[in-house]
């Protein structure tokens, strides 16, 4: 919360959410939780900060994107599916 207020302080910056990338494993429990964790963050921060401005949550990729929504996600990354696996 410290950083945000720090960032929200400077004159070109407008922090307007969170983002995060779940957990690279297959199981979908511990995905959704880190998805819940993200959202409690930014409920909790959002009452502190008291900005109507505040209400990103930019969380979800190819691979768990539905729960990601069902959680609350306002953005989503949707790379993969679109379009393909990167070559190594």
């Amino acid at each position: 919360l410290t950083t945000v207020m720090n960032i929200k302080e400077l004159p070109n910056l407008e922090v307007a959410g969170l983002m995060t990338v779940g957990p690279n494993v297959d199981d979908p429990e511990r995905i959704r939780q880190s998805f819940v964790q993200l959202r409690s963050l930014l409920e909790t921060t959002g009452a502190e900060l008291n900005s109507d401005k505040w209400s990103v949550l930019s969380m979800g990729m190819s691979n768990d994107f539905e729960i990601a929504i069902a959680e609350g996600a306002t953005e989503i990354r949707l790379g993969t599916i679109l379009w393909g696996s990167r070559k190594a």
